[in-house]
């Protein structure tokens, strides 16, 4: 088992005892203090986040894959329509997100069990959008050119 922190991957050497973890690499790249370098409390406080990661890993083991990808296919829909609903639409931004969404919705069809038929719809309904704030933004453009 290891503990992530923004300095990198730190082994827990279980033979220390239960939750208590080693020392960090030699010559960390972040210039991160070693878990003997922290304070009993920061080193408590490292120890209660590494427990509540492997919970939440444990946890996420048992949803179906579906489900999670299904979740983050709809958190790339959000994202194209709040760079969509901007005062001035960040088209760039926006195309991204839902290439990606497409990417996924797209690329591995009859795999996302009964969310599939609403994560196709909310595709379809964003490219939608996309395409007539385009339309209208680029109408608008060129109505001022004139």
């Amino acid at each position: 088992m290891s503990l992530w922190t923004p300095g990198g991957e730190h082994p827990i050497d279980d033979s220390r005892g239960a939750g208590q973890a080693g020392p960090s690499p030699a010559g960390d790249p972040a210039g991160m203090p070693s878990f003997d370098d922290l304070s009993p409390e920061d080193q408590e406080q490292a120890r209660e986040i590494a427990a509540q990661m492997a919970e939440t890993q444990q946890r996420l083991a048992g949803v179906p894959a579906a489900d999670v990808v299904a979740n983050h296919v709809m958190g790339l829909y959000e994202l194209g329509a709040i760079h969509l609903s901007q005062e001035t639409p960040n088209f760039d931004e926006a195309q991204l997100a839902i290439d990606a969404m497409a990417a996924i919705v797209d690329g591995i069809p009859g795999r996302m069990g009964e969310a599939e038929p609403t994560l196709r719809d909310a595709l379809a309904q964003i490219r939608m959008v996309f395409v007539q704030l385009k339309t209208q933004v680029d109408d608008a453009a060129a109505g001022a050119d004139d």
